[in-house]
């Protein structure tokens, strides 16, 4: 490796700003978390994700850092550097991210999306490792996706390929954040869920305990839906059947070793994990259904800073044995 400085990992998210110092073995020290606050602007937050990230690193008391990778819903253009247009994140149009965090760290900077990067961290130090083919979902505010397809990490064409929360579940369904309606991310993602309780409390909330709350949250659905509350029941039974209907055609389509499920709405835990598992196990062709093992993440709330280090320590990598990036990177 060119150096054996750690790198910085910077997470833009749509609630929560992350940052950590990244070790060469996948390790994350100094993670620092702070609120997005996205309606304040792109300089305002990008401004204390920086803040954040020299905190992360005085904390890590790793000294001066190598790198800084840079984690982030799409769409973007990795290889420009650009966020062109977040949807977890209105306004952010064409923002120069890497070259403003080049300016601010005086190191070369390397950008992904998220769940992209969610997935490499899984791959490699969490809980697909030793597997050739795996798919991500990070369930969270939105909902998006990665792949790893034998061994190599999948991008797309234009860098935005595995976006698995725009997976049509219900044909002219809920407007998505995307412009189109029924999307996975519309039912499924922890936004949605506590939208989707709101109407429903407004509607026929009587007597249901998720009225108490004023403005119920994913969570509140879970423990409601876990105390027997019919409404909650009938919220957490239809997200259950979204988000399976969508992984079962991702494993007819990847057929892979291991479906890694992350993000805030997986700590519902057995409550999400072992009805998908049942229903994919049923619905899925029976070869893909065999193989594919279904787990949930293993590297937390880290997992996209992780993915994040990952990617900056490959792009030193690459520079270091002075070969194409791009076709360095393409490697998981």
């Amino acid at each position: 490796m060119l150096t054996d400085r750690p790198v910085l990992a910077l997470d833009i998210g749509g609630t929560k700003l992350a940052a950590a110092v990244v070790g060469a073995e996948g390790r994350a020290s100094g993670f620092s978390v702070e609120p997005t606050q996205a309606e304040l602007g792109p300089a305002d937050v990008i401004r204390r994700l920086f803040e954040l990230g020299r905190r992360a690193i005085r904390e890590s008391g790793s000294g001066p850092v190598a790198a800084v990778g840079i984690s982030c819903g799409g769409p973007l253009d990795s290889r420009a550097g650009v966020l062109t247009g977040p949807l977890h994140l209105p306004g952010w149009n064409d923002v120069p991210i890497v070259g403003m965090t080049e300016r601010e760290f005086d190191v070369p900077a390397v950008l992904e999306n998220d769940a992209t990067l969610g997935a490499l961290a899984e791959y490699r130090y969490g809980a697909a490792i030793g597997a050739r083919t795996m798919i991500y979902l990070t369930i969270s505010t939105g909902i998006g996706g990665g792949a790893v397809v034998e061994g190599r990490l999948h991008r797309g064409a234009a860098g935005n390929g595995g976006e698995f929360g725009h997976i049509l579940v219900r044909s002219d369904g809920r407007l998505c954040l995307c412009g189109r309606r029924g999307c996975l991310e519309g039912y499924a993602s922890g936004s949605s869920i506590a939208a989707r309780a709101a109407e429903a409390v407004a509607t026929r909330g009587a007597g249901s305990s998720l009225a108490e709350h004023g403005h119920p949250r994913a969570e509140d659905v879970v423990a409601a839906a876990r105390a027997g509350d019919q409404l909650a029941v009938e919220l957490w039974s239809e997200t259950i059947e979204v988000l399976s209907s969508a992984l079962t055609d991702l494993v007819n389509v990847f057929e892979p070793a291991v479906v890694v499920l992350g993000g805030g709405v997986t700590r519902a835990g057995d409550a999400l994990l072992l009805p998908i598992r049942a229903r994919v196990a049923r619905d899925a062709m029976p070869p893909a259904a065999r193989a594919a093992r279904i787990e949930l993440a293993a590297l937390g709330d880290e997992v996209c800073a992780v993915g994040a280090g990952a990617i900056a320590l490959d792009l030193l990598e690459a520079r270091g044995s002075d070969t194409d990036n791009d076709e360095e990177l393409a490697d998981a």
